[in-house]
């Protein structure tokens, strides 16, 4: 699949992290379809970026699945889940790129490194300078920085602690998803 990058102000793509920016996290992980709880509003966020014609991408650290905590197809239901939750509202992910590995394997797709957004890059045929990351956690931040993306963090998940643990360079905040998106909207001058 690949997407013309558009012109102006506007990225070619959105990327987002799962836990915590689109549903509730959970420090248990969330192992099973019924534990994925949206958070209010950010459907509605994406079904912004959808309308905007912005594709919008999850990268997600999904070590629950290398910890032997649920398997493969659990995770696949989970996915199933999350979409459809989000096309009760009008919202669509245009692509699901995850690590299934623990921290302690040192592959290249866990956040903070960028294997999962070079995956994302490389499926929307598009570079990720100045597109916009949006998670809640350092290790989100830290993953597209090493792209030259744009890192935003939200206050939702575990947000409110990477903020209080302090960050490293200066990083736009915002209060959730439907915040963030309400600002990129606003900075293309586009009505969603």
């Amino acid at each position: 699949m690949s997407h013309d990058c558009p012109a102006a102000n506007r990225p070619p793509l959105v990327i987002l992290d799962r836990d915590g920016v689109i549903n509730q996290d959970s420090d248990a992980y969330i192992k099973a379809p019924e534990e994925w709880r949206v958070i209010p509003g950010s459907a509605e966020a994406i079904a912004r970026l959808n309308r905007a014609g912005v594709p919008v991408a999850v990268c997600t650290n999904q070590s629950g699945i290398g910890r032997g905590l649920f398997d493969d197809a659990t995770y696949r239901a989970i996915t199933a889940h999350m979409h459809a939750v989000l096309a009760r509202a009008g919202a669509r992910i245009d692509a699901v790129f995850h690590c299934p590995h623990r921290p302690e394997d040192r592959c290249e797709c866990r956040k903070p490194r960028p294997g999962l957004l070079l995956q994302a890059a490389a499926h929307f045929d598009c570079p990720l300078d100045g597109v916009p990351v949006i998670g809640d956690s350092l290790r989100d931040l830290e993953a597209g920085r090493a792209v030259n993306a744009r890192p935003m963090l939200v206050r939702t998940g575990k947000g409110a602690r990477t903020l209080a643990q302090g960050l490293p360079w200066a990083v736009a905040v915002y209060d959730d998803l439907a915040e963030a998106v309400a600002a990129l909207i606003g900075e293309w001058g586009m009505a969603s």
